[in-house]
């Protein structure tokens, strides 16, 4: 029988590769469906204030997707840590001009 804490690893981890798979093919529509609706979301976009409320935020996206410079980026190295219905990764995030430690956080809604 597979380890829970595993599986939850792996569910978050998927979802991770999710966001990068919508961010590289500029997909608002999956971003979209990516961000929470019935909690509160925030996001720190490199060298951005940060964006409080998923209005904000997907605005943020659909501005940076929607861009005719938006950046090719490649997630290395992520790293799930499940504490219970949330979780976070770390992550690597490879751009052209050079590598950013990221840190996306996961919540589960039922």
């Amino acid at each position: 029988m597979p380890d829970q804490a595993m599986s939850d690893a792996d569910a978050v981890l998927a979802a991770n590769q999710e966001f990068y798979r919508a961010f590289t093919a500029r997909d608002l529509a999956a971003m979209d469906a990516l961000w929470a609706t019935e909690t509160q979301v925030a996001c720190i976009h490199p060298g951005w204030d940060p964006l409080v409320g998923r209005d904000m935020v997907m605005e943020s996206w659909a501005a940076i997707l929607g861009g005719a410079g938006a950046p090719q980026i490649r997630c290395e190295a992520p790293r799930a840590f499940v504490l219970g219905p949330s979780a976070f990764v770390i992550c690597r995030e490879v751009l052209e001009q050079g590598r950013l430690i990221d840190t996306n956080t996961v919540v589960s809604t039922p």
